[in-house]
């Protein structure tokens, strides 16, 4: 353990002398109290340590001593419905053991020693085995099966196993060459859980959100960001993507975010079942909470941390959703540490290396084939909420998170503001990924996908140009194929694209659905246009009962979607084509 003293103290960045073979990213413990923080910087026998818990009363000339170990993640049984801090310490435990503040100094173990884990064993005694070989499973929970990997390190034959309930730091069995089996493993954040093959990402991740799965969607295995403005419901949406996006496991990251929304986070989440399985919804879900009032250090190192446990999730064979909230919170950290280390500023003063460490960040999203004997095929799809002062999307965050991510869903003040939710701008949004989406929808949903959304794109847009119009002539100056393109396109805004994420039946749309609405739309404009064009006024039209029974129709229960939907369209066919002209 490498012994230094400490020189200087810039608030959350602290120098020390005497710290001649540390490395870059190694662990030290700061002061005599024992801070956790890490190495950022090395010059001489000075390294420079980014300390994640408060520095106040710490002074010049207490010791510094460097672990020797990267900042790591513990990774075993017990991940699944914890709620961790950014450098993973468990707040339920040191709430029990210390109170409601985290006391400075304070090491608590991850994963709990205390509770028993069945093992099952997938090996038997002889077998030969690799990186990432899965040596037996651990129920932990009511709806993942645990998956005991070997360690990337690690090969060898079996040389015993046992079924039984074990702790956590408790030995399962033993390799030939003497190294034993454990149910835990540690891996650095900073580094990337190797893998096989990088697949394509060709396989939605369905959200169950129309403006999403219909008109931008996003793999499994993709990133996507939602910028927005105070008030325009980037948590509530990532919220609702946690709840009912079609991922196995779920890591939620409250990176910097306020108090009241982390309380919200915290005790809503075990309040809330399971759509899939009917089981409170944390049995499958890991909470990373590091909010605005704690130490901004922690701030930048959560990140990391919640992408390193999708990733082992990831590499089980589960498709994991993490949602980032937000990444701009995240910036700041880096912006303040870079200040205190006096570093060169960038735009707007953030680091220089941002988008590189965005880069990083985001490009450990991915859909893989996991390392290991058996063909395993995980994903891990990062959605990022970003918070631009005053919604400005010229700002550093936002565009450097553009320019990697491959979905930009921009949330819209103006939206917000007229209770349209999710208040997502479909003229500003889109998704890189939509070729591919396309195809699968097309060989799985309906071969008229992509022309049911074009039609759509373009009545939207062509709303967007008609509305300056309006604004200088008024509507009623329009030509009745115009005014039906209005009509059209408000039922797509309101009737299609605004979804009430609490409402019981439209909180989740299923696929089907979704399209059967979508082509409701379409056929309602289609058959409208032909039947303006032998003469029949949109008033005739519009005087009809189709208008309330179309707005009704995101009120019909899944399960009678299909034969309710298409009754409706064929009714439109019907009804329309009785018009005559005057």
């Amino acid at each position: 353990m490498r012994q230094g003293t400490i020189t200087r103290i810039t608030g959350p960045v602290v120098e020390a002398q005497g710290m001649f073979g540390s490395r870059m990213y190694d662990i030290a413990r700061v002061g005599e109290i024992g801070l956790v923080g890490e190495i950022i910087k090395l010059r001489r026998d000075t390294a420079v340590i980014q300390v994640y818990e408060d520095t106040s009363g710490l002074r010049v000339g207490e010791p510094v001593a460097s672990e020797e170990i990267s900042l790591a993640v513990e990774l075993g049984p017990g991940l699944l419905t914890s709620i961790y801090d950014g450098i993973q310490r468990p707040l339920p435990a040191i709430s029990e053991a210390y109170g409601v503040f985290i006391p400075r100094g304070v090491a608590v173990a991850a994963l709990s020693r205390e509770r028993k884990w069945r093992f099952t064993p997938a090996v038997t005694q002889g077998d030969e085995v690799g990186p990432g070989d899965v040596i037996g499973t651990v129920v932990e929970s009511g709806s993942v099966t645990h998956k005991i990997m070997l360690a990337h390190d690690r090969q060898g034959r079996i040389l015993d196993v046992a079924e039984g309930d074990y702790h956590i730091d408790e030995p399962v069995g033993e390799l030939s060459d003497g190294a034993p089996l454990w149910l835990r493993q540690y891996w650095p954040v900073r580094k990337s859980r190797p893998y096989k093959t990088r697949l394509d990402p060709e396989v939605p991740l369905v959200t169950g959100q129309r403006i999403f799965d219909m008109l931008f969607p996003i793999p499994k295995g993709g990133s996507a960001i939602i910028p927005g403005g105070f008030g325009t419901g980037k948590t509530v949406t990532e919220q609702t993507l946690a709840k009912w996006a079609d991922a196995d496991v779920i890591v939620y990251v409250g990176c910097g975010e306020r108090g009241n929304e982390m309380t919200e986070v915290l005790t809503e989440f075990p309040e809330l079942v399971d759509p899939k399985t009917g089981t409170p919804l944390m049995d499958r879900t890991v909470l990373i909470a590091n909010t605005s009032n704690m130490p901004v250090a922690a701030r930048e190192a959560s990140i990391y941390t919640g992408i390193t446990i999708a990733e082992y999730y990831r590499d089980m064979g589960y498709d994991v959703a993490l949602m980032a909230d937000s990444t701009s919170r995240w910036g700041e950290a880096l912006r303040e540490v870079s200040g205190r280390l006096e570093e060169m500023p960038g735009e707007e003063g953030y680091p220089a290396y941002l988008a590189t460490r965005l880069a990083n960040f985001y490009e450990r999203a991915g859909r893989v084939v996991s390392l290991s004997r058996e063909e395993r095929i995980g994903s891990v799809t990062v959605v990022g909420a970003v918070s631009p002062p005053g919604g400005d999307f010229s700002e550093p965050m936002t565009q450097n998170s553009l320019r990697i991510s491959g979905a930009f869903w921009a949330l819209d003040t103006n939206l917000a503001h007229r209770r349209h939710f999710p208040a997502i701008n479909w003229i500003n949004s889109y998704s890189l990924y939509l070729d591919r989406i396309q195809e699968y929808y097309a060989g799985n949903l309906s071969a008229d996908y992509g022309e049911l959304r074009r039609q759509a794109m373009e009545i939207l847009q062509r709303e967007a140009e008609l509305q300056e119009i309006v604004q200088l002539i008024g509507p009623d100056a329009l030509p009745e194929s115009e005014k039906l393109v209005l009509e059209t396109a408000r039922m797509l805004r309101e009737d299609f694209l605004q979804q009430f994420a609490f409402d019981e039946i439209d909180a989740f749309c299923p696929l089907p659905k979704q399209l059967a609405m979508l082509r409701v739309i379409i056929s309602f404009g289609n058959v409208a246009g032909e039947a303006i064009r032998r003469g029949v006024s949109l008033q005739q039209i519009t005087d009809t009962a189709l208008k309330p029974k179309i707005a009704k129709m995101k009120r019909i229960p899944n399960d009678e979607a299909d034969a309710g939907l298409q009754a409706l369209e064929s009714e439109i066919t019907a009804a329309i084509a009785e018009l005559e002209a005057i």
